[in-house]
């Protein structure tokens, strides 16, 4: 069974949704708190929920520990997301470079795709991963700015050509 809760932080409003097994998504939703939230949290939900706060507001966080429920996802998108989540805070990847380290060289359109479909992104840190011409997409809070604000709060600037 899914359990929800939303919470503020310093770049809006996010809703989570867990299992027994682990976090399962993160959404979201800007200036309006989403409903339903859930009345009491887990410990460790709770604890999960205050180091996104603090990453998102520049403190270091460890979001590796978190528990996550990655079933039902298909076993390529899971390998890749496994696979960035063990990566550290401060580096950056090419779509190309995350195939190859996922085990998949010359699939970075795929490793793309998993990212646009990452259900748990900052826990699962897609905004690492760029373009090898650029930036590349990021859809999570909007915008652009808001993947290098994420890479700034990691002490990563990106640099346009």
């Amino acid at each position: 069974m899914d359990h929800k809760f939303a919470f503020e932080t310093s770049m809006g409003w996010i809703a989570i949704t867990w299992t027994d097994k682990g976090l399962k998504t993160l959404s979201l939703f800007g200036a309006e708190p989403p409903t339903p939230t859930a009345a009491a949290l887990p410990s460790w939900v709770a604890e999960a929920v205050d180091q996104i706060r603090g990453q998102l507001a520049g403190e270091a966080a460890e979001l590796t520990r978190i528990p996550l429920d990655l079933q039902g996802l298909p076993p390529f998108r899971r390998r890749v997301l496994e696979t960035l989540r063990a990566t550290r805070v401060g580096e950056r990847f090419t779509y190309g470079q995350l195939a190859r380290m996922a085990g998949s060289p010359g699939a970075a359109r795929a490793v793309g795709q998993a990212m646009a479909r990452n259900p748990l992104p900052i826990v699962i840190p897609c905004h690492r991963v760029v373009a090898a011409s650029g930036p590349g997409g990021f859809s999570l809070f909007g915008s652009l700015a808001s993947k290098e604000r994420l890479l700034a709060l990691e002490n990563v600037i990106l640099r346009h050509t």
